[in-house]
């Protein structure tokens, strides 16, 4: 199961890049085209929206899995294990209940749009609110799994706070620059 989890994770991740290369290459040839020739693509704006919108939740599912969201984590990192895990679970539920209201309000406007074509593309209105669907159901199972972790304590007290530490913050907290001011 978890090299299928992976799998996914890592088609994710190539279809962020495939967005964002294809939004670099509608946009720039679009600028190009426009200054240099006086003409341009007409469905470049509205596709490159399009992977725009999905290359966000996209990124939003990875950084779930990898915990890479911002965070503030001061008062929770000072909880005991008890308290820890219950701000885990509660922030869980909470964000369970934001992924149901996007995955239904995406759902209501894809069936609403199914029938409504974009207007450069031609392509249906439904697939620019699939992007909500995927996240809501995806990012569901991710919270679901690791609210099972938490509540079954098989996630460490060190793993109870959800925000990543980073890197570069923690190295200049140790080792500030000292001035060379007089």
């Amino acid at each position: 199961m978890a090299k299928v989890v992976d799998l996914y994770f890592k088609l994710l991740k190539l279809l962020i890049v495939l967005c964002m290369l294809a939004m670099i290459v509608l946009v720039f040839g679009n600028v190009v085209l426009r200054y240099a020739f006086n003409s341009g693509i007409s469905v470049s704006e509205e596709l490159s929206r399009w992977f725009f919108v999905w290359m966000i939740f996209l990124g939003a599912l990875v950084a779930l899995k990898d915990r890479a969201h911002l965070g503030m984590d001061s008062l929770v990192k000072r909880l005991p294990p008890a308290g820890k895990r219950l701000c885990l679970v509660i922030g869980h539920l909470l964000m369970l209940y934001i992924c149901w209201l996007i995955f239904s309000g995406s759902w209501q406007q894809a069936v609403i749009n199914l029938d409504v074509v974009a207007p450069a593309s031609g392509l249906s209105m439904a697939l620019f609110y699939a992007a909500g669907l995927v996240f809501g159901a995806s990012a569901a199972a991710i919270l679901v799994y690791e609210l099972y972790l938490a509540l079954f304590g098989k996630l460490g007290d060190d793993e109870l706070v959800m925000v990543k530490d980073n890197d570069a913050a923690e190295a200049i907290a140790h080792n500030p620059i000292k001035s060379t001011r007089p």
